[in-house]
């Protein structure tokens, strides 16, 4: 009884009741005590006793000092009983109900029964502890497997659909059967819209330069129209997600999509991938006017006054990251300035060159 401390009754914000039972005694070692006549509650950190009549009374110990625990039958004339075997008393142990005892084991009578839920919780103790988690990674792992069973199958049915698709694809390529031309058209579109257009692979096209130049090829084609509609400039991170919800299970890592877009400029392909000052990379098209895009910052942001990288995107359509490369780079050529305060990063027309 000597490990038990006084306690408010109360759980902590991260702790959570496992179970309850009213009607237990306390016993130190063999002999009674004075806490006869308790709720006990099994937290998921401490085993605390509260007096059913005074229920400021209440005293806890932590699970971590529980060694192992094990069961007493009831007898004529003798209630159940939990004999719990305790960890020596720790050092800097607060105050309790006991200062000393000659015991290194207590025992729970359970008066009202409950002995047998009480007992089916194990996980207390360190060792407890450790058969939780173990059991509660087995269950992880076998979830895990089920569900890329579950997975595979799935790939392997979307497999079918792709090569069902190139199938039609081709025959409507080669004009094969009674195929109209509005019903080609139209087929077409239904192909697009699920995602599938034939994308270039490692099983297709091999690995390295020329999987690249391949890659790079039909990224330009797919890229025309998303960066003409975004001003000639799209961020590296969208044209990944482009291109991957339009390949459908063919996904492309990032370093390939890098790798194929450096290869713009050797194909002499209308994009190519630009690097900021700040790491941010972008696809551009060859076309895309520089001066352009710095004056158009300028005159947007001198019609406002001031503008942050989320003000100015919001005005053009833009990204924050990309209407944020814009502004800098108008910085970086003298025609804004900034003010960065706690509030944000603003940028104001630079008056030096238009103020005498």
């Amino acid at each position: 009884m000597d490990r038990f401390v006084w306690a408010s009754g109360l759980l902590d914000i991260n702790e959570t009741l496992v179970i309850q039972q009213r009607g237990v005694r306390l016993y130190d070692g063999d002999e009674k005590t004075k806490f006869d006549l308790g709720t006990l509650l099994l937290s998921t950190h401490r085993l605390l006793w509260r007096d059913q009549k005074k229920h400021e009374c209440c005293i806890t110990l932590l699970l971590s000092q529980i060694v192992f625990f094990e069961e007493q039958a009831a007898g004529i004339g003798k209630s159940a009983k939990i004999v719990v075997h305790l960890q020596p008393v720790p050092p800097n142990k607060e105050p309790g109900p006991y200062q000393g005892s000659k015991y290194s084991y207590i025992k729970l009578s359970f008066k009202e029964h409950g002995q047998i839920e009480a007992g089916r919780v194990r996980a207390v103790g360190i060792v407890g502890i450790e058969r939780k988690l173990e059991e509660k990674r087995k269950e992880t792992d076998k979830n895990i497997s089920e569900a890329f069973e579950d997975l595979s199958k799935l790939m392997a049915k979307a497999k079918e659909m792709v090569d069902l698709s190139k199938l039609i694809a081709n025959k409507i390529k080669d004009k094969q059967g009674d195929i109209s031309e509005d019903e080609t058209i139209r087929f077409k579109s239904y192909l697009l819209s699920m995602g599938i257009a034939n994308p270039v692979t490692r099983e297709t096209h091999g690995s390295g330069t020329h999987y690249h130049m391949q890659l790079a090829k039909q990224l330009a084609g797919m890229l025309q129209a998303p960066l003409e509609e975004q001003g000639g400039m799209v961020a590296l991170t969208d044209v990944y997600c482009l291109t991957n919800r339009a390949r459908g299970m063919e996904l492309l890592s990032p370093e390939d999509l890098v790798n194929a877009c450096k290869m713009f400029e050797a194909l002499r392909l209308p994009m190519r991938l630009r690097i900021f000052d700040s790491g941010v990379m972008v696809v551009q098209l060859q076309s895309h006017n520089e001066d352009e895009m710095i004056a158009s910052a300028l005159e947007t942001v001198s019609e406002k006054g001031f503008l942050s990288s989320e003000e100015y995107a919001k005005l053009v359509g833009i990204s924050v990251l990309l209407a944020k490369e814009r502004l800098l780079l108008a910085e970086k050529f003298g025609h804004l300035c900034r003010d960065d305060s706690v509030e944000s990063l603003r940028f104001y027309p630079n008056l030096f060159l238009t103020q005498d």
